[in-house]
């Protein structure tokens, strides 16, 4: 899942990690992937998953305790909302191309309506 993109590897997994917690994919148990899940789901080595999770934890979105795991913070879900810039621009994107459809339906239809 990791891409060539210029950004280090570890920003890129925290960056999909910070966006499942915003969906909330973690509340239920409170606790983020093993570092070995980690490894496994986005192809990456244990420095770059440990990287991750630090970032994560530098945020103040996890807790790390050694040999139990990474944990979510009782704010998490609202700071990983608050800094999800892509998916919001993402969102705006969309709403942006719905309304641009609709505005061109709108022309033809005045148009058309302006024609007879």
């Amino acid at each position: 899942m990791v891409e060539w993109t210029g950004r280090p590897a570890y920003q890129q997994v925290a960056e999909e990690l910070r966006r499942r917690i915003a969906a909330d994919e973690f509340a239920k148990t409170g606790k983020l992937p093993s570092l070995s899940e980690i490894q496994e789901t986005y192809g990456v080595t244990p420095t770059v998953a440990r990287a991750a999770i630090r970032q994560l934890a530098t945020d103040g979105l996890v807790v790390s305790h050694q040999g139990k795991g990474a944990f979510l913070t009782s704010d998490s879900t609202d700071r990983a909302k608050d800094a999800d810039f892509a998916g919001t621009i993402a969102e705006l994107r969309e709403e942006l191309a719905q309304l641009h459809g609709e505005v061109s339906s709108l022309r033809e239809r005045v148009a058309e309506l302006e024609g007879k």
